[in-house]
């Protein structure tokens, strides 16, 4: 496709969310933009066994339910209360809800394009309906402010339009979803309708900040990249100024790191704070550099990037570390159950790492966007379609359960637009150069400039590593055909030293050309380059080798010493309860067992599991590891999560040393456990066996008295015969400064006497109120079949316990 072909084409639509869509524009001066073209999903068609029925669930599951549920939540009826079609006030929990209508419709028009669907046009009709009647006269579109009881607005609402932006509001998050489901559905359609609405929303924007000189920034970004999709669609130069506007106030923010405000965006150098809001900005700031050339904003996000892959990459390619404040955490910082790994923050992380691509054309962008694609953004969807994950952790002791639905609903919502835009990640072109990045079974048409040029894969990809692709042009001719050659492939997991593989076999990468084995060297840029006169008919085959590897983590990633994860080409696996006798936190894997891999149809959907010859650790009544084989099973860990609830490892210990064994039984472990609140799961953590290493240890589980606070509350004991007990120790759970729980102001221990009455121990020294250790207090020895933990909490706080042991 050339230059003003591209430019001036009416449609053609990046996956990312990019959308490349203009009016007919005039010969004149080329515009700025990405010097790799996007080949758009449209043009794309799945044929394969894996991402081609996800796609099929994504139209006919993910999308109903979720407008189901904006139907019953209230989001929908929200509209129709500010547009005046039904009486009533904004009455969901978030200012932002109005976006999962937006990105709800974003993903029905994407999902019509490869797969029309006649009732999900005619219901993005009926929503775009109630969309344009909340729209106030003059452009403004927020139905928290709109629709608001007199005298009772939402908290995070201002008493003035934007004033609370920075912070809470979200007005402008609403707006820049608006704009991409704006652009995705005339695209998809034709249809102006929701467009028009945009079109008038962006006006006022312009209008109050770019000519009024408001100076509120946005506090959660993505109004930046809604609006370069504006500009490409409207030609307004205005939107294109707005958004760049929008970046260059940050630095002045009141949300500082946790919004991206501390710094001007041209200084940032390293991922702080909130994941999702980061990867946004990122993503926008790539966009505007783009179409404006500014050199600043590419070194300051390819610095960024550095940061990210060299230091805060997970290895399931996840982001984002800390549940507090879905953050980046420090360097290194990278625990596995405790690991937030936001599913939208994986999606962002796509968005950014394909326009990094569009700009460099290095396929290490490529390692980033296929290991977070069918591991860290896939397993935030059920294998059914109906069920979520929004944090994704790398280990859990059965704590973690798809849900339905979520009161803050972004994940499901962003679910439903980003699996219909996958096709387009496949392809790409530069002047006369075509690009091949993803292997799946897939059909496209790529336009060069002086030839048209059809592909066809056959792949079993991820499952098998022969991929046979069909190049044939419409007449014979050079160009040059980029094969994207995985990093995995040739033994490096990520693009830095963050993760490396032991042992790693060495098979070469094998490429033919209509059969023959030919000669190829890796560019630097990550691509085998085939240049030659084409013809039609031409077949290209490439051989990836599919060993399994084991992965290591750089030894400045604490919590990752002495583990390890496997991986078989694209795909990270774990550990999960029901293959593993329903226990997999005392696993073993020597560097020397063996691993064997078979393809199970009948399993998950289908999946390749991995055998391993390993072992199993528990301490003996003496406390004494012991060591035992066990065979284990090993399991794609996107498909986790999906028969239940239960224990789930990505890193496994290499040496019983780092292993959690099974504990020894005791009369504390054997006790039945009650409790003051209604039980759930979590109550059997109490007398599990397992203590932290400090009070706020997000790794091993704890019973929470939340959402109880200032409260008397108690954890009892109740023993198959009596027994002389002198001995007490519990371990408290304490999250400060953020949580809500602390250490409680008190607590005692107590024992049912013969008479059936509770009286305290008389203790022998004081009751120990401190953190990071375990408290413990010895007493007059007491024989009874009955002993519970009393405690008080503080003011205002709740508590929570790891363990409580007596003996």
């Amino acid at each position: 496709m050339n230059k003003f072909k591209w430019y001036t084409a009416l449609t053609l639509l990046m996956t990312t969310g990019l959308l490349v869509v203009g009016w007919a524009q005039s010969k004149k001066a080329e515009k700025l933009d990405y010097p790799i073209e996007p080949v758009s999903f449209v043009d794309v068609k799945f044929k394969d066994k894996f991402w081609a029925p996800r796609l099929q669930i994504n139209q006919q599951v993910t999308i109903p339910i979720a407008l189901k549920q904006c139907y019953t939540t209230g989001r929908v009826d929200n509209f129709k209360k500010a547009g005046g079609l039904m009486k009533g006030y904004f009455n969901t929990e978030y200012t932002f809800d109005d976006t999962d209508i937006y990105k709800i419709i974003e993903g029905m028009a994407y999902s019509i394009q490869t797969n029309p669907n006649a009732e999900l046009e005619k219901q993005m009709d009926s929503l775009i309906y109630f969309i344009g009647k909340a729209q106030e006269p003059d452009g403004y579109l927020y139905t928290a402010r709109t629709a608001a009881e007199p005298g009772k607005m939402h908290s995070w609402v201002g008493e003035k339009r934007w004033e609370k932006d920075p912070d809470l509001s979200h007005e402008l998050y609403n707006a820049g979803h608006l704009y991409e489901a704006a652009v995705a559905h005339y695209q998809a359609t034709g249809k102006r309708t929701l467009l028009d609405i945009a079109i008038k929303n962006a006006d006022l924007l312009v209008k109050d900040f770019l000519i009024g000189g408001l100076r509120y920034e946005p506090g959660h970004q993505i109004v930046e990249m809604g609006l370069a999709k504006m500009y490409r669609v409207t030609g307004k130069k205005e939107y294109l100024d707005l958004a760049k506007y929008f970046l260059d106030l940050k630095g002045n923010g009141v949300r500082g790191e946790y919004a991206q405000s501390h710094k001007p965006v041209v200084e940032q150098d390293e991922a702080v704070g909130h994941a999702v809001r980061a990867v946004y900005m990122y993503s926008g700031m790539a966009d505007v550099a783009a179409l404006t050339g500014n050199k600043a904003y590419l070194d300051a996000i390819d610095k960024i990037w550095d940061n990210v892959v060299q230091k805060k990459y997970y290895v399931t390619g996840g982001i984002g570390a800390r549940g507090e404040g879905e953050a980046f955490g420090n360097n290194y910082e990278l625990p596995n159950m405790s690991a937030y790994c936001e599913t939208c923050a994986a999606i962002g992380n796509v968005y950014w790492n394909y326009r990094q691509f569009l700009m460099h054309g290095d396929a290490k962008y490529y390692d980033v966007i296929e290991r977070t694609l069918y591991n860290g953004v896939l397993s935030g969807v059920g294998l059914s379609g109906d069920r979520f994950f929004y944090p994704n952790p790398l280990a859990s002791e059965g704590q973690h359960i798809r849900s339905e639905w979520f009161g803050c609903a972004c994940c499901p919502s962003n679910i439903c637009r980003f699996i219909p835009s996958i096709p387009g990640y496949a392809y790409a072109q530069k002047d006369n150069h075509i690009y091949i990045n993803l292997f799946v079974e897939s059909e496209t048409t790529i336009d060069l400039p002086q030839n048209k040029v059809h592909l066809a894969q056959k792949s079993n990809y991820p499952w098998e590593g022969n991929t046979l692709i069909d190049v044939s042009p419409e007449k014979s001719g050079k160009f040059d055909v980029l094969v994207r050659i995985p990093g995995w492939a040739i033994n490096r997991p990520v693009p830095s030293d963050l993760y490396t593989y032991i042992q790693p076999k060495g098979e070469p990468v094998e490429i033919k050309v209509n059969g023959q084995a030919i000669e190829y060297s890796i560019k630097a840029s990550g691509y085998a380059v085939l240049s030659r006169k084409w013809e039609k008919g031409d077949k290209i085959e490439i051989n990836l080798p599919m060993e399994v590897k084991r992965t290591i983590a750089n030894g400045k990633v604490a919590d990752d010493k002495g583990k390890v994860a496997l991986e078989r080409g694209p795909i990270v696996y774990c550990l999960e309860w029901p293959d593993n006798e329903n226990k997999v936190s005392n696993a073993v894997l020597a560097d020397d067992a063996v691993i064997k891999s078979s393809f199970r149809p009948d399993k998950l959907n289908g999946i390749v599991s991995l055998e391993l010859e390993g072992k199993s650790t528990f301490r003996d009544e003496h406390n004494q590891l012991v060591e035992q084989p066990k065979k284990l099973t090993a399991i794609p860990y996107y498909s986790w999560a999906n028969r239940g609830a239960g224990e789930m490892a990505v890193w496994i210990p290499r040496t019983a040393a780092y292993t959690l064994p099974v504990p020894p039984v005791t009369i504390t472990t054997k006790a039945k456990v009650q409790s003051s609140q209604k039980a759930n799961a979590s109550l059997a953590k109490v007398n599990d066996g397992y203590w932290p290493k400090r009070s706020s240890d997000r790794d091993v589980s704890y019973y929470s008295l939340w959402p109880n606070k200032g409260t008397e509350e108690w954890i009892a004991y109740e023993f198959e015969k009596p027994e002389q007990i002198s001995e007490a120790s519990v371990y408290w759970w304490d999250d400060r400064p953020w949580g809500g729980s602390r250490i409680p102001d008190t607590w005692q221990v107590e024992y049912l006497d013969q008479n059936g009455n509770w009286a305290p121990v008389k203790n022998n020294v004081d009751y120990l109120v401190e953190q990071d250790k375990a408290n413990k207090v010895t007493f007059n020895p007491v024989t009874t079949q009955k002993i519970r933990l009393k405690f008080q909490m503080g003011k205002d706080v709740s508590a929570g316990i790891y363990e409580f042991e007596v003996k």
